[in-house]
């Protein structure tokens, strides 16, 4: 689970704001609440309101940059992803720094880091319990490591050797958590637990979705062989009204496939690479879903079933032939699925594109009320202030964000002194809570217009 997340000098981001998952001192809706960790408990959801070019997407976008430079690394020769407060001369010449407080494995961590455009100027991953913080490593800007406590877990000098050579050897533009999956260290030493619940946190657990964003992973790579899941998905697609009677996965042979055969090889070895692997393709027409059965490619696609009125037959349609709010909550399905298997922590941007009101207010209220004993997060941005009602959603799960000319604040419902039976949706779109529009003078406007539209 997130715990806390912080920023600072990256994207809209000019000073450091932290962004918490941590609850308030609300007694309300404690269902909303996961399990306690080591002293530390999280809330299930967060959901963020703000004007346009507030800093909404900033906010997802500097948690999914941390994730790509954990994950993916520095793709692009030797300059690291660097994105800086653009609107400041001290700032673009300033390091960026991200850090993240989790729950991974059965421990709590703070994993950060500092960089510019052309190095890791700092890193650290400490455990974070009751009591103390406990460092794993720390980097200084020299390029230099302490890994003390790591060498400390494995009594073999051979091990020690191993760590002490990626270390040393980790790139000025990479990260040393990174280094160690990559390097294959958990193959050649006896003990990085700790490592590699934070990394599989980042790779497995951190899901974020940006609006022109879909869900590729997931249950929907499972439907064949769970005829469970299969069910819940039918069910659910009745339940939001997309008039959809079923759904299907068709055989597709590989011939008949619009794909570059470049990009048909790479999808084969990714399959082929993996025991039980799937990769699924999206295009702007179709979902394809490839897979190995029996030592060949397998390709299905994915198909919705409408009846036929006056018969027992069905129409089959391709994604296209759906509108844009089904593909929509096609999408969601799985990501709902998901957050109720537990352990996925999922952050979307703009929640609400081609979505009802009601459809995304039962998206949650089913999450908050099926999900009591999952251990999940569900974090969004939106405008949909029906969202705002405390009938659906505690105070301390209400942020707001807003810019000036220092860039991007963050704050909390919780700073306000709102009564638990206050109706919160009116006062934010009469500017209480400041994360609203600020317009000008609309006669000047409609001057300017008239002038220049003779």
């Amino acid at each position: 689970m997130l715990i806390r997340f912080s920023v600072e000098n990256c994207f809209s981001f000019l000073e450091r704001a932290t962004f918490s998952m941590i609850p308030g001192l609300g007694r309300l809706k404690k269902e909303h609440i996961n399990a306690r960790k080591h002293g530390v408990t999280t809330l299930k959801t967060a959901i963020a309101f703000g004007a346009n070019a507030s800093g909404k997407s900033n906010l997802v976008k500097a948690i999914a940059l941390g994730k790509q430079m954990v994950v993916s690394g520095t793709l692009t020769g030797p300059k690291v992803a660097y994105a800086p407060y653009r609107l400041s001369k001290d700032a673009v010449i300033r390091n960026t720094r991200l850090e993240y407080e989790i729950q991974a494995g059965r421990k709590n961590y703070a994993y950060g880091f500092v960089f510019n455009d052309e190095r890791i100027v700092e890193e650290w991953l400490y455990e974070i319990t009751n009591k103390e913080e406990k460092m794993l490593f720390e980097r200084s800007d020299t390029n230099t490591f302490d890994i003390a406590p790591l060498l400390h877990k494995n009594t073999k000098a051979e091990h020690k050797q191993f760590l002490q050579f990626v270390a040393k050897a980790t790139p000025e533009n990479q990260l040393l958590l990174r280094e160690m999956i990559v390097r294959r260290v958990r193959e050649n030493v006896e003990d990085i637990r700790d490592v590699i619940a934070v990394y599989n946190w980042f790779e497995q657990s951190l899901k974020v979705l940006l609006p022109n964003e879909r869900y590729k992973e997931g249950i929907s790579t499972e439907l064949v062989n769970n005829e469970q899941l299969h069910n819940i998905f039918e069910q659910l697609l009745d339940y939001f009204g997309t008039g959809i009677d079923g759904i299907e996965l068709q055989d597709v042979d590989v011939k008949s496939l619009n794909v570059p055969q470049q990009l048909l090889e790479q999808i084969r070895n990714d399959v082929f690479a993996k025991r039980n692997a799937r990769v699924i393709l999206q295009t702007s027409e179709n979902t394809f879903f490839f897979s190995k059965d029996k030592g060949a490619l397998q390709i299905q696609k994915f198909m919705t079933k409408h009846k036929i009125r006056g018969t027992k037959d069905y129409e089959f349609f391709d994604t296209k032939d759906e509108s844009d709010g089904t593909n929509k909550i096609i999408d969601f399905v799985p990501v709902l699925i998901d957050l109720l298997r537990g352990n996925n922590v999922f952050v979307i941007d703009e929640m609400e594109r081609s979505l009802h009101p009601n459809l995304i207010y039962d998206i949650f209220d089913i999450y908050l009320r099926s999900a009591t004993d999952v251990q999940s997060q569900l974090i969004v941005t939106t405008h949909e202030s029906s969202l705002l009602t405390q009938k659906l959603v505690r105070k301390d799960e209400v942020w707001f964000i807003t810019k000036d000319e220092n860039g991007t604040q963050l704050h909390s419902l919780e700073e306000y002194n709102v009564r638990f039976d206050k109706e919160i949706r009116k006062d934010y779109l009469l500017g209480r809570y400041k994360a609203i529009p600020r317009l000008g003078d609309r006669d000047e406007a409609l001057a300017c217009i008239k002038l220049n539209t003779k």
